[in-house]
């Protein structure tokens, strides 16, 4: 089954680059809208809450693309 999509546009495509990524997306949140899991694990990464409504969601999805970009996982 699809995802349904976050209602704000910037926290939409850095979930999608996450996913481009490897991530693993969870939106079945009850007081986040989701969750985002790496392709390593817990050994590898912590879990990412994705706010349903964040207060600034330009910042937002900087810090996941941030937390994104220095995954220390490599898939072999």
């Amino acid at each position: 089954m699809a995802r349904s999509r976050h209602p704000k546009k910037a926290v939409e495509a850095a979930v999608t680059y996450a996913e481009s990524k490897g991530w693993r997306c969870d939106d079945t949140g009850s007081h986040c809208w989701g969750k985002l899991y790496c392709p390593g694990g817990q050994a590898c990464c912590r879990v990412l809450f994705i706010s349903s409504t964040p207060c600034n969601p330009e910042k937002h999805a900087r810090q996941i693309k941030r937390t994104v970009d220095l995954c220390s996982f490599e898939a072999e």
